[in-house]
């Protein structure tokens, strides 16, 4: 069917795969680089999900205090393979770009229909990644140019871009099994102009595990000298940082109330201690990280009262679910339940002391949570009253 004369002018400024000289761009870099991306967007979607069920643990999977340290490895994995799918799929899309530029090789109403329902199920998957990684990046660095839920928003996308990922793979196994058959390079890219197939992957390799490098440090602790990008470098009152300060957080009234009581209840049981009560309390000392969803984590030495003793100061049993609450007034995680396996763990403590110091106000003075595998914004900070429901 031949075009009209105005449409076929701008046909023909429209470049075609062809005009895209360079050898490195082809399947068999894109299935190469491909597979790196897919391997770090698998684990990305799996600790992602993971983080959510800490949150919210459903029945069928219950998540107890051990490991101390699981959700600080699941969480930094989830952050570091966001971190190394980034330069990974900038390069893929390089890579399959002048495919973008394809004319079908049938005309017809099917083969427009089948074409553009490619490309727009490739639209789909490129849209739902970069949204992940764009707004998993700004959450990194606590900045929300947004009025959505964050947390909400970023687990229904990510279960559309690894539908729209696993739909991709089955669609183009074949052709990605025989790309990653061949050889990287060949002879017209070794004599060519321009860097070889096999550069253009190890590059993309390269700079993904740069990225991570110097970004990791806010979880690895071994590599914080190198990570000069790293978000948090693990400095902050008490040699711990903070996310919210009390002042932003509106606590610093009722922190600093001299008044101050922490409140017991459980039925018609009410026990109310001030600090001072609460210090003269058999304490415990034990060494736990503390990781935030950001991805960073440190290990500290926290003192304070067993939640699972004070529990049964107003009679309630040692393996209670106990929901606490927070003298803050702004922001989200106000509130927060302990599961009763949390509570039932000696480590799980309404700290007093952070490393060997009283709790800064910024910290959570007068007391806060603190228990093992747990995210960060879940050892709620200035605590005011705990509540075992009846």
């Amino acid at each position: 069917m031949r075009l009209p004369d105005a449409v076929a002018a701008i046909d023909r400024r429209i470049p075609r795969p062809n005009d895209f000289r360079s050898p490195a761009r082809g399947t068999r870099t894109a299935a190469r680089v491909g597979l790196l991306l897919g391997t770090c967007i698998g684990i990305c979607f799996l600790t992602g999900v993971w983080s959510h069920f800490q949150y919210t643990s459903p029945g069928w999977l219950p998540i107890g205090p051990d490991p101390a340290w699981l959700y600080r490895v699941t969480q930094g994995a989830h952050v570091a393979t966001g971190t190394a799918a980034i330069p990974l799929l900038l390069v893929k899309l390089w890579s399959v770009y002048p495919r973008l530029f394809r004319r079908p090789r049938k005309r017809g109403i099917r083969a427009f229909t089948v074409g553009g329902l490619e490309r727009a199920s490739v639209a789909l998957l490129v849209a739902a990644v970069v949204f992940q990684l764009v707004t998993g990046s700004l959450n990194v660095v606590q900045w929300y140019p947004w009025s959505f839920s964050f947390r909400a928003t970023h687990e229904a996308v990510a279960y559309l871009a690894i539908g729209a990922l696993l739909t991709h793979i089955a669609v183009k196994l074949p052709l990605v099994r025989i790309a990653l058959n061949r050889t990287v390079d060949d002879r017209l890219s070794l004599a060519s102009d321009g860097p070889s197939r096999r550069t253009v992957v190890l590059g993309a390799a390269a700079a993904s595990g740069l990225a991570v490098l110097l970004t990791a440090g806010q979880t690895v602790p071994f590599l914080r000298r190198a990570s000069v990008f790293g978000v948090r470098d693990g400095d902050g009152p008490q040699d711990l940082p903070v996310n919210r300060t009390a002042r932003a957080a509106g606590a610093i009234d009722g922190a600093t109330d001299p008044d101050f009581a922490l409140e017991l209840r459980h039925g018609t049981r009410t026990v109310r201690l001030s600090r001072a009560q609460l210090a003269e309390l058999p304490q415990r000392t034990h060494r736990l990280p503390i990781t935030c969803v950001e991805g960073w984590s440190r290990n500290a030495t926290w003192t304070g009262i067993a939640v699972r003793d004070l529990v049964a100061l107003v009679q309630a049993e040692p393996e209670s679910v106990v929901r606490v609450r927070s003298m803050q007034t702004r922001g989200a995680f106000s509130a927060s339940e302990l599961p009763a396996d949390f509570v039932a763990d000696p480590r799980t403590l309404l700290a007093l002391e952070l490393n060997g110091e009283p709790l800064s106000l910024d910290h959570g003075y007068p007391c806060r949570i603190i228990a093992p595998n747990r995210p960060g914004v879940l050892q709620t900070k200035w605590v005011n009253s705990l509540e075992v429901p009846a």
